[in-house]
């Protein structure tokens, strides 16, 4: 059986010597050239949690892989940490990191002619990036997620996560805490490797990537400091095998069926709002169709069930305790919420990999039952109206109550409305609307984890609403919209509202309006001027590039 399908090319034609003198430098000898290689993408890097430890599980999965009489291949891609760049302009080079990460994958892999992929990933912006290369590469691929962080610990302050620490911010601005406190908080948020420890973007990913069929069972529950997580690493070798014995690909693995499962497990779980994003741009690179109006359809027909944070109380490493998302996803098929025909990458169906796998117990507490969900819809909200006419995303869970009308207080920059959160600037029924955020007026789309964080924690949470053409941390809660489209920078009506205006947003009709009338919302759009935002180096590629966020962000 011919396994070295694509490494042949340089390893096997006689015509390519100097390809084969490459590789005997780095070690290999004549039988070594008749295996097939496994591209081992590392998204390892010492400066943040979610990726310190990646590079050491690569070397695992690298062993295991060689010990299947494969050649596995270590290559590194770059990450971009959203909790340390967060509330910065670091942070426009985030959304734009992740089609870095899915170019440079794809580029090693065809450029050096591997036959399989695995990604080793960790935070945000990893896992979106790599299934976007297995798409267009459609090679066999597993991904293997580096795995949540342990929930930190301060007094009476349990299970502390990186939010911990930006709320406290709030908390301390807001006199609720004393310095000393403040700084407790952060010392102890994040105790370790491991990505951000609630249902936030990188669990959110993680775990509709199991869902699909992508990663291993558990793989994207099972926490980074585990007893589990190195031999996790080492098995990956027999199931990359037994892919590239079969010839089993990414694009037989993701279907139609996959991208509901995926969508449903996010709504039960409350994941991130930035799965929107991700999902819409990794069906682009699989060549299926999905728009935010079919991810409002299923979300309709989804109950959320998980008290994880941010809105709950419990993180992913608790869930993982009672049976992780193997467990979810049995009670999903169960209810019939999930189609359990499609294929993974264990080379059997999630039926099948789910039929010796414990179910729920009937005493844990973050999972609510179907019958009793925490709400009978899903949190993921797509609202339309004369402020949004392409779509915005908003996360209501429940807490926030469905509707909620304010008048506008406008901030071009994102640094402004920080300050007036510090300086104690917003009051009780503000709309609070931070624009030119968006993935061209950014650039780079940023999160606003800051200013909902101190919304959050200066007690403003229940009162104000804030909305943006930028984006939300998966950490976010409260009454917030984003993705706002078109953006300000396009000229949308985000860009057109002024400090006073009344805005509506509705999640029960799924609507957001600002309360002027058609024409003067067209006197203020004739009279609107495209405002400079200087941008240099990559960022002024991305912007020529980048499609709507109603469009996942794509630059292909």
């Amino acid at each position: 059986m011919e396994l070295n399908r694509y490494s042949k090319r340089v390893t096997s034609d006689p015509s390519q010597p100097a390809a084969q003198a490459m590789l005997h430098a780095i070690g290999l000898n004549r039988d070594d050239l008749h295996k097939a290689q496994v591209g081992i993408a590392s998204t390892g890097w010492d400066g943040n949690p979610c990726n310190m430890h990646l590079n050491n599980l690569a070397r695992e999965i690298q062993a295991g892989v060689n010990s299947e009489k494969l050649l596995g291949l270590v290559f590194n891609t770059i990450g971009v940490s959203d909790g340390i760049s967060m509330g910065t302009s670091g942070m426009r080079y985030s959304m734009p990191s992740r089609d870095i990460i899915a170019d440079s994958m794809e580029t090693v892999v065809r450029a050096q002619w591997y036959d399989a992929l695995i990604a080793v990933v960790g935070c945000d912006k990893n896992m979106p990036g790599a299934m976007m290369a297995m798409g267009r590469l459609d090679r066999p691929s597993i991904l293997f997620y580096g795995g949540t962080i342990a929930p930190g610990c301060h007094k009476d302050k349990k299970d502390l996560t990186i939010v911990s620490a930006f709320e406290a911010l709030g908390e301390h601005t807001a006199g609720k805490i004393s310095k000393e406190e403040f700084e407790q908080i952060i010392l102890k948020s994040c105790p370790g490797p491991g990505a951000c420890g609630g249902m936030y973007t990188a669990n959110t990913m993680s775990s509709a990537i199991e869902a699909m069929g992508m990663c291993l069972p558990y793989n994207s529950s099972n926490p980074a400091v585990s007893k589990n997580k190195n031999s996790e690493s080492h098995s990956v070798g027999d199931y990359i095998l037994n892919l590239l014995e079969r010839n089993l690909t990414p694009r037989k693995i993701v279907t139609q069926k996959s991208l509901e499962n995926a969508i449903r497990l996010i709504t039960v779980l409350g994941g991130s709002t930035n799965a929107v994003i991700h999902m819409l741009a990794m069906a682009k690179d699989f060549d299926l169709s999905l728009s935010i109006e079919k991810i409002q359809e299923w979300s309709n027909d989804t109950p959320f069930l998980a008290d994880l944070k941010p809105s709950g109380k419990y993180v992913m490493q608790d869930l993982h305790a009672i049976g992780g998302i193997p467990g979810v996803m049995k009670m999903m098929l169960a209810e019939g919420l999930l189609h359990g025909d499609c294929l993974t990458v264990t080379g059997v169906s999630i039926a099948e990999n789910l039929e010796k796998i414990p179910s729920l117990t009937d005493d844990q507490k973050i999972i609510h039952p179907v019958s009793k969900p925490l709400k009978p819809t899903g949190h993921i909200q797509v609202l339309f109206g004369n402020l949004a006419p392409e779509g915005s995303v908003a996360k209501i869970t429940g807490k926030e109550g469905e509707i909620f009308s304010g008048n506008a207080r406008v901030f071009d920059k994102e640094e402004d409305a920080n300050n007036a959160f510090q300086n104690g600037n917003i009051k009780e029924g503000t709309v609070v609307v931070i624009r030119y955020c968006g993935p061209k007026g950014g650039p780079g789309m940023p999160e606003m984890l800051k200013p909902t964080s101190l919304l959050m924690g200066s007690g403003l949470g229940d009162s104000c609403a804030l909305i943006t053409d930028g984006r939300f941390s998966g950490g976010s809660h409260g009454f917030v919209v984003g993705h706002v489209c078109p953006e300000a920078y396009e000229g949308g009506p985000i860009g057109l509202v002024k400090d006073g205006d009344e805005i509506v947003i509705d999640a029960s009709s799924n609507t957001i309006q600002v309360l002027i009338s058609e024409e003067e919302m067209n006197k203020r759009k004739s009279e609107w001027q495209k405002p400079e935002i200087p941008v240099s180096g990559f960022l002024s590629k991305y912007r020529r590039n980048v499609s709507s966020a109603s469009k996942g962000c794509v630059t292909l």
